[in-house]
């Protein structure tokens, strides 16, 4: 049978530390391949880290096809479902595949709402394809966090380092140098500042994020010296209020006085 390994889908497969991959290895050899590697079509769905050490020591295997998927992207939400279950995954790559899941999910309802009435009529099983691997909404940022198990403010500091940060800072982010926190701080610097930072390794990028958010507490001069004008102007309108309050005063007891017998 031709097997075809995605590489779209690789990317959300977590790669096997040295030790874990000589374990199923050896596991392999001395048991053979018990648990059946799942297709869709011809596209290898779950069982890639199996199948790679079956292939290069001619280990037989069976495949079963599954019934849940429908579309490549229903094969991609699931992989991405798994993956957001498992404790091992860092908050970051929870963050991203949130993202993804939200992207696929949009661009699925878009196809939708795009498609003739005529080919909506389709088989139940067809229809449901959707919420079969996605059941759960998160068109929201809220929605979207609680599917990754982050906080609000956390999604939009991820949203941002994908949007700026360099490749340099999110591998920096990725293999846990820096928190998130510091990345997105980082991401707000021009490419080649972040480059550099990066390549200083950790205490330059926390330096860095340090810097920027020192920069975002400290007010701008003109804000300073706009903040002192406004003042002086109040002051100013208030002595005339004053003076001119005091004038009327003086006026009325000269007028009280003027009136009285002496």
């Amino acid at each position: 049978m031709n097997i075809v390994v995605n590489a779209d889908l690789k990317a959300y497969i977590d790669p096997l530390t040295p030790e874990e991959h000589e374990a199923l290895e050896r596991s392999l050899l001395a048991e053979g391949c018990r648990d059946a590697l799942v297709l869709w079509g011809d596209v290898l769905v779950d069982g890639h880290n199996r199948y790679g050490i079956c292939q290069k020591h001619g280990i037989p295997f069976q495949t079963l096809q599954s019934t849940l998927f429908h579309s490549i992207e229903d094969v991609h939400l699931w992989m991405i479902d798994q993956h957001l279950g498992r404790r091992s995954v860092s908050d970051f790559q929870r963050g991203v595949l949130a993202l993804r899941k939200r992207e696929i999910l949009a661009d699925k309802a878009r196809q939708t709402e795009a498609t003739p009435a005529a080919d909506a009529a389709a088989p139940e099983a067809a229809q449901g394809a959707t919420e079969a691997v996605a059941p759960s909404s998160i068109k929201t940022r809220e929605g979207l966090a609680k599917a990754a198990r982050l906080s609000s403010s956390q999604v939009v500091m991820i949203e941002k380092i994908q949007k700026q940060a360099t490749p340099e800072v999110v591998a920096a982010v990725k293999s846990g140098v820096i928190s998130i926190n510091a990345a997105a701080a980082v991401s707000s610097l021009p490419a080649q500042e972040q480059v550099e930072a990066a390549m200083g390794g950790k205490e330059q990028l926390q330096q860095a994020a340090k810097r920027v958010r020192d920069t975002r507490k400290r007010p701008k001069a003109d804000d300073v010296d706009g903040a002192e004008t406004d003042e002086v102007t109040q002051l100013k309108a208030r002595v005339t209020a004053l003076e001119a309050e005091n004038t009327m005063l003086r006026a009325q007891v000269a007028a009280l006085q003027a009136l009285s017998p002496r």
